[in-house]
């Protein structure tokens, strides 16, 4: 496939209702049904080719990246616990980049094909950018993935409204302005909750993020 046809086929993939996503996570988690579980991948491919549009890539290498990255959408979607009120996005997006970076590594680390990651514009960071060094060695997945999981845990635990705030900034790529038309709040205090959200996180992953130097 080139990468013409790939985005031909983008364009054609629907985002799915929260019902409805909800209702495709039970039929594949409780039934096992595999046509749940195929269009729950379908689905969320559009996050693939976003996190893999972080690097400067030639197109052979940005197919192979994709690829990749779809390894580590599929392997979400199979260890995902829908249960527990965790965004899909937010588990599925380290799992895809890891898959890719690992990709791209040489054997001593360095990354292949790449300038630098991409980081024009605050929606291109995710809040993991924030806390996590996306060119850590190979040795350190296992730890990053520790890293991720206990992140998601606090972002449960942080105020409804950051939460949503955080969720829109830096995973759903929505603008400040259109936060705040949504919440009815003004910018202002979209930045603010942005802003306290993340000092939150911080706060609560001190002690982890010490023992991680």
């Amino acid at each position: 496939m080139i990468l013409s046809q790939y985005l031909a086929e983008l364009k054609n993939i629907q985002t799915l209702l929260p019902e409805e996503e909800h209702s495709l996570w039970q039929s594949y988690k409780v039934d096992g049904s595999l046509e749940s579980r195929r269009r729950l991948i379908e689905s969320y491919q559009p996050l693939v080719f976003k996190t893999a549009m972080r690097w400067r890539l030639p197109e052979p290498a940005m197919l192979d990246s994709i690829q990749e990255g779809t390894v580590g959408l599929i392997e979400a979607v199979e260890k995902y616990d829908h249960t527990r009120g965790v965004a899909f996005s937010l588990f599925a997006v380290h799992r895809i980049k890891g898959r890719i970076i690992n990709h791209l590594k040489c054997e001593d680390g360095s990354l292949l094909h790449i300038d630098s990651p991409l980081t024009e514009g605050a929606s291109q960071t995710t809040i993991a950018d924030l806390l996590i060094d996306a060119q850590a060695e190979v040795a350190a997945q296992v730890e990053q993935n520790y890293l991720v999981e206990q992140l998601k845990t606090a972002m449960d635990r942080l105020p409804a409204k950051e939460q949503q705030v955080l969720q829109g900034v830096f995973l759903d790529d929505c603008q400040p302005k259109e936060l705040a038309a949504t919440m009815e709040v003004s910018l202002s205090h979209i930045y603010r909750l942005q802003k306290q959200g993340i000092r939150r996180l911080r706060g609560m992953l001190s002690k982890l993020m010490g023992n991680w130097r």
